[in-house]
């Protein structure tokens, strides 16, 4: 019977775990009575947070940082989902169970990264909600208080704006009061919001407070329009990408599976040719290939809203 080269690996890396632990206990002295389960928690907990892309804590941390919430339950849920579909597709890839742990451990390694793709859209989505409502209250304040630091005070008593951004226009309220010019305060806020609107806006408040207008209602309703506009290309663009990324996903889930249809056309050949290493590699590639496409497809997919 032909071993796989996954087997011997297999063979290979139990044996030097057991030397590690062993060399591990005779430093000890034996005296903190460490056992092999601690030993390869430990372990695996080091290669993870090495290799890994985030691990669970860092994007526990990141996440909460954006105001989300990344309990152990749902990492759990999705280790079990994600997990298993890939321990399944090694399986039936390679009838081995090595191969089949070696997927899952790789596809869970993955899984935090994931999920702050998400967390990190769902963050700027909610940012474009509020860059658009400063700019529409901005507007709408200048119409009676003419003044642009008097726009963002009414702006940022009114109630309807949420930290990080109600934070960062009562910060360019008082650099404008030190600095005595908006400049300044405009600047920082363009670079921290990168948005076509908001760098619109302030270039019009800029214009109209240093030279003047004959006819800011116009200008503003005009720059209310434009804003309008472009919202609902973002919001359209939304919705087209959310049914592209569905349909994206699904194909690409049925890709893993095309080799299993093989399986049904070739029968028993099929067994017969996975001894094979250039077959073996063959198969490898599929799976990553497709999977960095997955990957590539859903930091696209998750990219900042509205963002130039």
């Amino acid at each position: 019977m032909q071993i796989y080269w996954m087997e011997l690996m297999v063979l290979i890396v139990v044996p030097l775990f057991v030397l590690s632990y062993r060399q591990q206990q005779s430093k000890d002295g034996n005296s903190n009575g460490v056992s092999a389960a601690n030993h390869l928690g430990q372990t695996i907990a080091k290669l993870y947070n090495k290799y890994a892309p985030y691990s669970f804590t860092e994007v526990q941390e990141k996440t909460k940082q954006l105001g989300h919430a990344y309990t152990v339950k749902e990492y759990t849920s999705e280790v079990v989902l994600i997990g298993g579909l890939f321990a399944v597709i090694g399986w039936m890839y390679f009838y081995s169970i090595p191969f089949a742990i070696l997927y899952a451990i790789v596809a869970i390694m993955f899984i935090p990264y994931l999920h702050f793709l998400k967390a990190n859209r769902e963050f700027a989505e909610f940012i474009f909600e509020q860059i658009q409502t400063y700019c529409s209250n901005v507007i709408n304040e200048f119409n009676t208080t003419q003044s642009f630091v008097k726009s963002l005070e009414g702006c940022r008593d009114s109630g309807i704006l949420e930290d990080p951004v109600l934070s960062d226009v009562a910060k360019m309220i008082d650099m404008s009061y030190q600095n005595g010019t908006i400049d300044e305060a405009i600047e920082w806020f363009n670079k921290k919001y990168p948005y076509y609107m908001v760098k619109n806006m302030h270039q019009l408040f800029n214009q109209i407070t240093k030279e003047g207008a004959q006819d800011t209602g116009e200008s503003l309703e005009n720059m209310m329009s434009d804003i309008d506009t472009l919202v609902e290309g973002v919001y359209r663009d939304k919705m087209d990408r959310s049914a592209s990324h569905k349909k994206f996903i699904g194909f690409g889930i049925a890709l893993y599976f095309l080799p299993m249809l093989i399986q049904v056309l070739m029968k028993d050949n099929y067994k017969s040719m996975i001894d094979k290493l250039y077959v073996q590699f063959m198969l490898h590639a599929v799976v990553a290939i497709n999977s960095y496409f997955i990957i590539s497809g859903e930091k696209f997919y998750n990219e900042d809203t509205g963002v130039e």
